[in-house]
């Protein structure tokens, strides 16, 4: 399956035993981001390399055979949840699994794969397809992390197979935009009435009417970016220059259109999704999308200008932005939705890299240090959804019950490693260099990241100063014009980048 309807799958069985970890360390000069950021730092790695990678003894996810290893490791979807699910593979993968546990990464995303009698390999099908092409994004990140061209060439092949299926079925012509639910929202409990139906008492999206119809604001980023990521591809692999022109033209055309349907001058940022049916068709529903607003910031839709106001207006909780705002009519502070106004530490991750990439350091410090502080307020584990407003494990309400928070989350702690890798470290993986571009709190001081494994090299990263300008940065004590380490680096270098405001 692509991802399961919330609640998914049976409890996951215990984790197999400790592998041997090598994970870069994380030292913070002052005492309090230590005791905090430092120690929710660990509880993320012993998540994700510990408790969450496993090994597929029963061979049950190598259906495209291109698994490695035997038995081979894969990320799965967490504590609660056994599988390692499309969307969570792709997520964990390009959060943090493909420079941590490379073959892992490379085992999770083509554990969500499928081979067909005449050959060919596909993202496994299933009926939730509105998230599959978020697959793209986490292999192209797999690629520029680890060089792997054999898994890129395979990976482009999946990929335009994917973007061609998702054009055909699901694509509106009127509009310019990809239909189905929005991103991660596969219950009812994360849209309003209509579409949801009050007298349907399934909590899966799709048994509502009008839901295969909507054209949210997250599914449509996301198809950007795949196309963005297919044209980087092609030209990687050096494939006849119109296949990447045709993604790029795809890719305009559709930030083009999400900016014309989706975005609201009135209020300066982008709304939840278009209606594509029923009584409300043609209709854009102003709700606020946690990570709708994310991905339209970190993917490049919005401008700079755009991205300014959206961060100026949007709504946060105490403990962090909420995965839709407002509650929508059923739900209140005392009965949040599970989809509604609750707190999901994927979007956290997603929006503090956005503010990070935005250059608002106040909103980046605030994501993660709350993010912190959820994790150590629940035995130092990365639960699946908490209250905004009491900051407790909460899986929130849908279709009149109250739902379970599932306990060691992987995209909950791969998302709070986001946000020290590419948030407070800046790092953007690119096929022939990692570059920098950190984002440093002054309330933190100075940081640092030893033993981190890029290909064939290793790096020692020091942050010092403040704010998310770099004033110098040196390589081997030699200052350099681009904050960059090569792809090429062998052996261990020492880097300091020292910031301003």
């Amino acid at each position: 399956m692509s991802s399961a309807v919330c609640g998914r799958g049976e409890p996951a069985p215990s984790a197999a035993p400790d592998p041997v970890v090598r994970a870069p360390v994380l030292t913070f000069q002052d005492r309090m981001a230590q005791s905090t950021l430092g120690d929710a730092y660990q509880n993320a790695l012993d998540n994700l390399l510990r408790i969450n990678t496993v090994p597929d003894t029963e061979k049950a996810h190598n259906k495209a055979g291109m698994m490695t290893g035997d038995p081979g490791m894969f990320v799965r979807a967490g504590g609660g949840y056994n599988e390692p699910w499309t969307r969570d593979a792709s997520l964990n993968s390009w959060n943090a699994a493909s420079l941590l546990e490379p073959v892992a990464a490379r085992n999770t995303l083509w554990a969500v794969c499928e081979r067909h009698p005449d050959g060919t390999v596909t993202i496994q099908q299933d009926n939730q397809w509105w998230d599959k092409v978020i697959w793209i994004t986490g292999a192209w990140s797999h690629y520029t992390v680890t060089g792997d061209r054999e898994f890129l060439a395979s990976a482009y092949q999946v990929t335009q197979d994917e973007l061609a299926r998702m054009e055909r079925d699901h694509y509106s012509k009127e509009f310019g935009l990809f239909q189905g639910p929005a991103f991660f929202t596969d219950g009812i409990a994360g849209y309003p009435e209509p579409p949801y139906d009050p007298a349907n008492s399934s909590s899966f999206v799709l048994d509502h009417h009008y839901t295969q119809e909507l054209m949210p604001l997250s599914t449509n980023c996301v198809y950007y970016n795949a196309y963005k990521c297919a044209a980087r591809m092609a030209a990687e692999l050096g494939r006849p220059a119109s296949e990447a022109r045709q993604y790029d033209r795809a890719a305009a055309a559709l930030k083009t259109a999400i900016n014309t349907h989706l975005w609201m001058p009135d209020k300066s940022t982008y709304g939840y999704f278009i209606h594509g049916a029923g009584p409300l068709q043609g209709k854009l529903d102003p709700t606020q999308e946690g990570i709708g607003i994310s991905y339209a910031i970190l993917f490049g839709v919005a401008s700079p200008a755009q991205a300014k106001s959206i961060l100026e207006n949007a709504h946060r909780s105490a403990h962090g932005i909420t995965s839709s705002w407002p509650h929508f009519a059923r739900y209140d502070d005392a009965h949040p939705g599970r989809h509604n106004g609750i707190v999901w530490p994927l979007v956290n991750g997603m929006f503090a890299c956005a503010a990070a990439q935005a250059g608002r350091t106040d909103l980046y410090r605030d994501e993660a240090e709350n993010a912190a502080l959820l994790a150590a307020g629940s035995g130092r584990h990365f639960f699946e959804i908490y209250n905004g407003i009491s900051g407790a494990p909460d899986g929130g309400w849908q279709t009149g019950s109250h739902w379970p928070s599932q306990p060691d989350q992987t995209w909950s702690a791969t998302a709070y490693l986001r946000m020290i890798y590419s948030g407070l470290f800046g790092m953007t993986f690119q096929p022939n260099a990692l570059t920098f571009a950190p984002t440093l709190p002054a309330q933190w001081g100075s940081v640092q990241l030893t033993g981190l494994r890029y290909r064939s090299a290793v790096l020692n990263i020091t942050l010092n100063g403040s704010g998310h300008r770099i004033s110098r940065f040196l390589y081997d004590g030699k200052p350099r014009a681009q904050p960059a380490a090569p792809s090429d680096a062998t052996g261990s270098h020492e880097i300091v980048i020292t910031m301003k405001s």
